[in-house]
């Protein structure tokens, strides 16, 4: 990049997503007194990377798109595509991509929590978690209850949000165009707490409880399956599967992969994993509701035994002093 010109690589900054022009303009700051040889080694490693790749290796969409329209016509071409094209990365407000965390709080702290939300829900999870977390603590319980509650948004909807952060930023967006899109929901508001500091967790899903039991249930279990507690390490899942009745734990790996079956028998002695072994072909076929719900019971034991501090599971990540 610092040696083509500044049309060139302007260029090529207009292909790049926020992220990686962030990398890349950080990298370029690196680069000032690198030698000539070294220069030499970089040019000769990108003109074989170069002529390594094929049409193939790049975004199909403009080849595609130009090819079915001059097939079956324009009509015919977007009906065909409309079904196919896989979908858009979620975030519908381009602008969003070029700020970070404590930018997109700023510009939302003094909105109406509904319009905090749709902001928020837009976002990767990761940043979203940043986001809620910098915003008044007194909010974000509220905030996290209408993400989960968000359905599908119109694209008049979208192009006002966008109207209303291009006039905070002085920056424009593009349309939007097409159907609702689909926004937020427990999984989505899961994801954010996921990402967000044990702390965090702690003290919003209890004021969660208090606005709407059924959302804050329904955010806990999107939160955590039965294949998180392979993030346990051996001694903590050791200790829930001491908690766990031998015919519960029967029935909660009777569905899963024999992989994740040998982690949980693994941490048992030969002799108990063994009989549970027995146990499991002797049943035969089990109903699938029935090992689901074996399986929350297991999940429902976990978050009890790490609520009272008797085993640590994974969450987000935490401060350290």
């Amino acid at each position: 990049m610092m040696l083509v010109g500044d049309e060139e690589a302007a260029a090529i900054l207009q292909k790049l997503d926020p992220e990686e022009v962030r990398l890349l303009g950080k990298a370029m700051f690196a680069v000032a007194d690198v030698s000539e040889h070294e220069v030499e080694d970089v040019l000769d490693d990108f003109v074989g990377h170069a002529r390594a790749r094929t049409d193939i290796g790049f975004d199909p969409r403009p080849k595609i798109e130009g090819m079915m329209t001059r097939a079956l016509g324009q009509d015919k071409a977007d009906s065909v595509l409309a079904r196919i094209t896989p979908p858009e990365a979620q975030c519908q407000i381009d602008l969003l991509d070029w700020l970070d965390a404590n930018e997109i709080a700023n510009l939302i702290e003094e909105e109406h929590p509904q319009v905090a939300a749709l902001i928020i829900a837009n976002l990767d999870a990761g940043v979203a978690a940043q986001v809620l977390e910098i915003l008044p603590e007194a909010i974000q319980p509220d905030i996290l209850h209408r993400v989960a509650k968000l359905g599908p948004i119109t694209p008049e909807a979208v192009e006002t949000l966008k109207a209303m952060l291009s006039s905070r930023v002085g920056n424009g967006g593009g349309g939007s165009g097409g159907a609702a899109v689909q926004l937020g929901g427990t999984k989505e508001a899961a994801k954010i707490m996921q990402s967000a500091r044990k702390a965090t967790e702690a003290r919003v899903m209890p004021k969660l409880h208090k606005i709407d039991k059924d959302v804050a249930k329904a955010i806990e279990e999107a939160m955590f399956v039965f294949d998180n507690l392979l993030d346990l390490d051996d001694k903590n899942l050791g200790v829930l599967i001491r908690n766990i009745d031998s015919d519960t734990l029967v029935r909660a790996l009777k569905g899963v992969d024999e992989s994740v079956r040998t982690r949980f028998l693994g941490c048992m002695s030969s002799r108990a994993a063994d009989g549970i072994r027995d146990e499991m072909e002797s049943r035969g076929p089990m109903r699938l509701s029935e090992v689901l719900e074996s399986q929350k019971v297991v999940i429902g034991i976990a978050r009890g035994l790490a609520k009272d501090g008797t085993i640590i599971m994974g969450g987000g990540e935490d401060d350290y002093v």
